[in-house]
């Protein structure tokens, strides 16, 4: 089933009146790569202001997941509400029906997604590689994106590095760079797939303690990570996935000290 004929259930696209918007809906997603199911039937809610992390062993479908929530990834059936605003899709009736990809564009640019190999635009200086994005949507004039680029970057640990390239970083300088490129938007949600997969194991630290202090600022976060002892340190919930499904989620106390299911506990006991 297409994202053009999926049916959706009355009023799902918007909130009661009276309650505040899930940051982001996941409801009953699926996902095919030709004959391979990757997500299979995926439901998660994560509230405004939380931290979510999710786990699983590679192929699980986390990836795919965190793609899915953007639209850089169409899902077959299911859909995905940020802020109760559909992504990537609108009702018509009882059917969604695949937006534009200039109304697709203007949502992600809501949504702020920090890649695992950074994804810096080598050509640029640093400063530019974070200003690039407000001023070419018409957020903010040069001057101003600029201003709020130094101050990321400020924020960051990287104030004095403006006019360096991207190649003349470190992997874990250049992976806070992309953050602060994220923040420039100032999205209410920034997803993470596996920021530190790509770093060296002593660079690991400075990124996780710059998304530790996003964390405490009020920012949703969603991050697909393999690092447990920040996962329990961080998340207010944790999502374990298994062959394309949520097996396992509740807060890190529970999932990581006391897993439930078989899947999570075979996971864990190779990675802690």
């Amino acid at each position: 089933m297409s994202p053009t004929t999926t049916p959706v259930e009355p009023g799902s696209d918007t909130a009661p009146a009276t309650a505040r918007p899930a940051a982001i809906e996941v409801h009953d997603v699926h996902k095919w790569y030709g004959g391979h199911r990757v997500l299979d039937g995926v439901s998660l809610t994560v509230e405004p202001g939380t931290v979510t992390v999710i786990l699983g062993r590679s192929g699980s479908g986390k990836s795919t997941l965190l793609r899915v929530l953007n639209h850089l990834e169409k899902p077959e059936a299911g859909y995905v509400s940020v802020g109760g605003e559909l992504i990537g899709v609108q009702r018509h009736g009882d059917r969604l029906k695949e937006l534009g990809e200039r109304a697709i564009l203007a949502q992600r640019s809501r949504i702020g997604f920090v890649f695992q190999n950074f994804n810096l635009f080598p050509h640029l200086t640093v400063l530019d590689n974070v200003a690039a994005a407000p001023v070419a949507t018409g957020r903010l004039p040069r001057p101003e994106a600029e201003a709020l680029s130094r101050e990321l970057l400020e924020r960051v640990g990287l104030g004095e590095r403006t006019g360096a390239y991207p190649r003349q970083l470190s992997g874990g300088q250049q992976q806070r760079v992309a953050i602060a490129r994220a923040l420039a938007l100032r999205p209410g949600v920034i997803l993470f797939d596996e920021p530190t997969s790509a770093l060296d194991p002593e660079l690991v630290g400075e990124v996780l303690s710059v998304i530790k202090d996003l964390a405490t600022g009020g920012t949703t976060l969603v991050i697909v990570t393999h690092e447990i002892g920040f996962a329990r340190e961080v998340a207010d919930q944790v999502v374990f996935l298994h062959e394309g499904r949520v097996v396992e989620q509740g807060p890190p106390a529970r999932v990581l000290d006391h897993p439930e299911h078989a899947r999570t506990r075979e996971f864990l006991s190779k990675v802690l």
